[in-house]
């Protein structure tokens, strides 16, 4: 990818190949591979140690079925010790029916330990992408030297080329790549990550695949985003969701009831003396009446719904998020980095009377070139795709006229005169360019329907608008339509105007809006719907929707969004799509009918 104009160029390096290759091979370790956790071996032995005591006791069914069954075991081997059943012994029954709770037993424990083998395979897979991981510091002195990654510091810079793999999160602080984030979203497309944007955070473990950059490291060894995924993905699937508990009471009732009725008929039996029932018979009644098959799968049900989750490229922190998310009926969305893509960017050229598109295309370039900030790319992207040619500008030729809030516009002054800026339609008047009155009413109808005109003026002379927009996420709208399917509704919150906020809110199709929203709002929000009886989820990505992630039944966190929000969440979404609740909620409910 080309650097931008006027970036510095970087200093050379000298170039180490066999360093190149491990640094390059260290990003490629889990391709191929197969975790040793799903080895059959493995598996088989997991589900042995589950007949542990301290295992078994958490399920109050088959810890009854466990301690029959070490009965029967008892009685089988050591008939004599019990002077009643001696007479009526019968070694192959009572073989058989200890093999049958054996058995009963070892399939309950086999299904945990499958999908339990699961999880602790993503984990593996996970620490195989950190394992090994080094890139090159820049030094005080200028220089470069190959440093691993546990040794980086934070506000230490690295440089990176095409090939190689990135050692930790970092912001990349100079230049611009594709990066391959596909080991960590599952996102085959790749990302565009760049100096001076929004697309600066890059993750460790991901590779460059095109181009040049350099990261400032932003985390520490177990304080990555990897090491944090790697941390939820070992702790899921053990928090008891709320049916389990409940399911797990009405079992253990069940299982008391059924122990004082066959308790009293056995009483009843040898009292009136009308029949004499063996007691391994009387064991088989008892496991057969119990409910053993849901007891058994309970757990397993439970983990299974987050694999199938973390399959989706969602990361759930607890069961309890996912058998939530089955009977959501009010999911509150951020508008910026949620429903749009978080930043303005230039969608249409509006021309003044009598002024030719392409001189106005020529001008926006001249005053967007050079200018680093998401919007000032954007215009530069339109133009050129207008057809507007590239400004070759040479180091010195010109004056560089950033923004600022005195001035409230931006752009550059030519050494022969020449003069191009971009700004409010107060700015390019008192700078001394009239609008015409088509202009005017052109921009009056743009901020009506929520979008920000920018005026295009070169030499005190306006020459046209151009009309930036928070762009919405394509397909938003056809997925918050099949949340409605569902029955669920929809509120946006977002801090801008109601201007904007109605524009937004008819494009992307949610039922309600709320504009000029605080932090706080959302919380009240939560707190008015949770009061009404109803389960709500949020979905959002910045600092300022940690209170209300961490308050909302479901918390789905971006992937793409800054730290405390992922913390805050229940759920971190790796694809940085809000309308994924969409795969939750139907493994949620397939996971509701299942129990």
């Amino acid at each position: 990818m080309p650097e931008a104009p006027g970036e510095p160029t970087l200093p050379p390096t000298a170039e180490e190949p066999e360093a190149i290759d491990a640094a390059t091979a260290a990003a490629r370790p889990v391709i191929g591979r197969r975790a040793s956790h799903t080895s059959l071996r493995r598996v088989l032995a997991d589900s042995f140690r589950m007949f542990d005591p301290r295992h078994e006791v958490r399920q109050p069914v088959m810890f009854t079925v466990w301690v029959l069954f070490l009965f029967l075991v008892v009685l089988t081997l050591f008939p004599r010790a019990f002077p009643d059943i001696a007479a009526s012994y019968n070694p192959a029954y009572y073989l058989t029916i200890s093999l049958i709770l054996f058995l009963t037993l070892w399939f309950s424990h086999l299904g945990s330990a499958i999908a339990e083998a699961q999880g602790r395979a993503q984990a593996d897979s996970l620490r195989q992408i950190r394992g090994g991981l080094r890139a090159r510091r820049i030094q005080s002195d200028g220089t470069t030297a190959w440093t691993p990654s546990p040794e980086l510091k934070v506000g230490d810079i690295v440089e990176i080329h095409a090939g190689e793999p990135v050692p930790i999160d970092g912001d990349v602080t100079q230049g611009a790549a594709l990066i391959d984030e596909s080991m960590m979203t599952g996102e085959s497309q790749p990302a565009v990550r760049e100096s001076g944007g929004d697309k600066t955070s890059v993750l460790g473990g991901t590779q460059v695949i095109q181009g040049t950059i350099r990261v400032q490291i932003t985390a520490t060894q177990g304080h990555s985003f990897l090491d944090r995924l790697i941390q939820l993905v070992e702790s899921s699937g053990r928090e008891p969701t709320p049916n389990e508990l409940a399911l797990s009471v009405l079992l253990a009732s069940l299982t008391i009831a059924l122990i004082t009725v066959i308790g009293t008929f056995v009483y009843l039996a040898d009292f009136t003396g009308i029949v004499r029932i063996n007691i391994a018979t009387l064991v088989a009644l008892f496991v057969c009446l119990i409910p053993t098959t849901i007891g058994a799968l309970l757990p397993a049900i439970g983990i299974s719904g987050i694999n199938r989750v973390s399959k989706a490229n969602v990361v759930a922190k607890s069961g309890k998020a996912v058998e939530a998310a089955g009977d959501l009926d009010v999911l509150i969305l951020d508008k910026t980095g949620t429903i749009t893509i978080g930043n303005r960017l230039a969608v249409q050229f509006v021309p003044a009377p009598e002024v030719p598109v392409a001189e106005l295309l020529s001008a926006a370039m001249l005053t967007s070139s050079l200018d680093e900030t998401p919007e000032g790319k954007s215009i530069v992207r339109l133009a050129a795709r207008r057809g507007a040619p590239p400004q070759r500008l040479d180091p010195g030729s010109y004056d560089l006229q950033p923004f600022s809030s005195e001035r409230r516009m931006s752009g550059i002054r030519l050494k022969d005169g020449t003069e191009a800026f971009k700004g409010s339609v107060a700015a390019i008047e008192a700078y001394g360019a009239l609008l015409p009155p088509a202009l005017r009413t052109a921009t009056t109808e743009a901020s009506r329907q929520g979008m920000t005109p920018l005026v295009i003026a070169m030499n005190r002379r306006a020459l046209g608008v151009v009309l930036l927009k928070d762009v919405v996420k394509p397909g938003i709208k056809d997925r918050i339509r099949e949340l409605k399917t569902m029955g669920i509704r929809t509120i946006m919150c977002t801090g801008d105007n109601r201007l904007t906020a109605r524009a937004v809110a008819g494009e992307a199709g949610v039922d309600e809006f709320i504009a000029e929203a605080k932090p706080e709002t959302k919380l009240e929000v939560i707190q008015r719907e949770k009061a009404k009886g109803r389960l709500v989820a949020m979905s959002g990505d910045g600092t300022n929707d940690a209170p209300a992630l961490a308050r909302a039944d479901v918390g789905l966190a971006m992937n793409s969004g800054t730290g405390a929000a992922k913390e805050a969440g229940n759920m971190v979404d790796l694809d940085s799509d809000p309308t994924k609740l969409i795969e939750i909620v139907s493994i949620g409910k397939q996971l509701l009918i299942t129990r």
